[in-house]
């Protein structure tokens, strides 16, 4: 779908999605047990970020920011979109409106000249919120963090970690990982990127020192310029959030990307990671490959990988109780880059036969997280996600959640369709009850009951059932948890962040936006 088309379903649907989204037949937003939300909560600059598909399946990718007045309306900001075939640029938003209910859920209007998009979020605390586009142009997840003051160019001086994803030519999933060092004016001084184009990987590539990146002024988006030695140069515009996490997306109209970068990791940590990841089941990303996702744990002993756990989903074939005995290796930081190897992983060999898989990985850290960004370079697929240190091994009870899910339904015989589900919780001792909003590539539902219940995690991993998804989940750091969704008829990963906690980061979301990378858009259908 052109963006033309795009902007002009946005602007025909959204107020509809508003007013559904406020209907009084609806379940009654609780408070979460460490304190109400109003919108008040929802006030500043606030960079945000969706990635997803459009209602006929193609990719879309929306990253921009917008100015909250906490009393309910957008006064300013600007965003870009990118739908696979196009570019829109510096669309200024001129108004708007939200409103933020007492369990943190939210839905805000954007509007520009000539349209008005809607996304629906929820907020973990004051400065940071997961969000789903929630209107009839289609679907995508992502994050809303708070810029809590202007980023000077002298702030960016040094290295960064950074995933970017999305297509390419003909609809084929493009990503790329890589490390870039800047210095006080934004130019590049070293550098290295990994490539995943439809399978075929390009490794350990250098970065060239023409390459920049430019921080903006007030709501107006930076830029940078990016190229792998002579190669060729990629445009992108630069949303900074803080000096330690800026978001980018692709605007030359070559390559269709977003993305996060991060403060790049020194070194690789040592001990049991958590993670997900997203690919298909062959290396052929043509239509009618079959997505698969993964999750589980491994520990990284100087360089050695033991007592691996990998739980799958393969189209909604489900590994019944995880792999275990996963094994591999880590290489030694060079340049900012690793190469992570499993022995033993299901990453898809026909029949989901165990094989060995190796993978691009930048070390990273984020508000007290301290992961790796990862993406398949053996050319045997196009997997691509993220795995974070682990530093705690517990769900809490009685504590407030936000919950972001984005997966690929099987459509029941109607053709498969990205479904973005979005969340808030409150859980129990071993159950847990809120609401969910569900969009199903444009076919929005709003405001139902969730209810369910979870096992205690067992070294960090538990099982959750409920009446919407059902899955497995990864305990982080006990405020943030990573989610496999191990459903039949729908393959998806998510995150799940608690409210008022401050160790809740857009970092964990990077695990969910990195499957729009792996799985080809070319294979989605509209609903019907």
């Amino acid at each position: 779908m052109s963006v033309r088309t795009t902007i002009v379903l946005l602007l025909a649907l959204s107020t509809l999605a508003f007013l559904v989204g406020c209907g009084s037949s609806s379940p009654k937003a609780v408070p979460p047990p460490s304190g109400g939300f109003n919108n008040s909560n929802f006030s500043g600059t606030y960079v945000f970020s969706s990635t997803g598909s459009d209602n006929v399946g193609a990719f879309l990718t929306v990253v921009g920011d917008l100015v909250a007045n906490g009393t309910g309306g957008i006064t300013g900001g600007t965003f870009d979109l990118s739908d696979g075939t196009s570019v829109l640029t510096n669309n200024a938003i001129t108004s708007g409106s939200y409103r933020v209910t007492a369990d943190g859920r939210g839905l805000a209007t954007l509007k520009t000249a000539s349209a008005t998009i809607t996304f629906d979020f929820v907020l973990t605390s004051n400065s940071h919120g997961l969000v789903t586009e929630f209107d009839g142009n289609g679907t995508g997840s992502g994050t809303l963090d708070m810029q809590p003051a202007a980023v000077a160019q002298t702030a960016l001086a040094g290295s960064y970690s950074f995933s970017i994803s999305g297509v390419g030519s003909s609809n084929v999933s493009y990503a790329t990982v890589g490390s870039i060092t800047l210095d006080a004016s934004g130019t590049a001084t070293a550098g290295v990127e990994d490539i995943n184009n439809g399978g075929s990987a390009t490794t350990n590539q250098a970065i060239s020192t023409s390459s920049s990146i430019f921080v903006g002024s007030g709501t107006a988006p930076g830029t940078a310029h990016i190229a792998a030695g002579a190669g060729t140069s990629y445009a992108f515009d630069v949303y900074a959030i803080d000096s330690t996490h800026f978001k980018l997306i692709e605007t030359d109209g070559l390559l269709f990307l977003s993305g996060d970068a991060f403060t790049q990791g020194t070194s690789i940590p040592s001990g049991q990671f958590v993670y997900t990841m997203a690919g298909s089941n062959n290396s052929n990303v043509a239509i009618g490959a079959v997505p698969l996702f993964s999750g589980g744990y491994f520990t990284n002993t100087s360089g050695t990988i033991t007592a691996g756990l990998q739980d799958f989903n393969d189209g909604g074939t489900v590994s019944a109780s995880g792999i275990t005995g996963i094994t591999g290796s880590i290489t030694a930081l060079a340049g900012g880059r690793s190469q992570l190897s499993f022995t033993g992983f299901v990453n898809g060999a026909a029949n989901d036969v165990p094989g060995n898989y190796t993978f691009a990985a930048y070390p990273f850290s984020a508000n007290g997280i301290a992961g790796l960004q990862l993406l398949e370079i053996d050319g045997l697929g196009v997997t691509s996600g993220a795995a974070f240190v682990q530093t705690n091994t517990t769900l809490a009870s009685g504590q407030g959640y936000g919950m972001n899910l984005s997966g690929i339904n099987s459509g029941n015989g109607f053709g498969s369709f990205e479904e973005d589900d979005i969340a808030e919780f409150v859980t129990t001792s071993s159950g847990f009850t809120g609401i969910v909003d569900l969009n199903d590539q444009g076919n929005i539902t709003p405001k139902k009951t969730l209810s369910g219940s979870y096992t205690a995690p067992s070294s960090g991993r538990g099982t959750a059932t409920s009446n919407f998804f059902n899955g497995n989940f990864y305990v982080i750091n006990g405020s943030t948890l990573l989610f496999l969704e191990t459903d039949s008829n729908q393959v998806g990963v998510g995150v799940i962040e608690q409210q008022g906690s401050s160790a809740s980061s857009g970092a964990a979301q990077s695990a969910v936006s990195m499957l729009h990378a792996a799985v080809p858009h070319a294979a989605l259908r509209r609903k019907r």
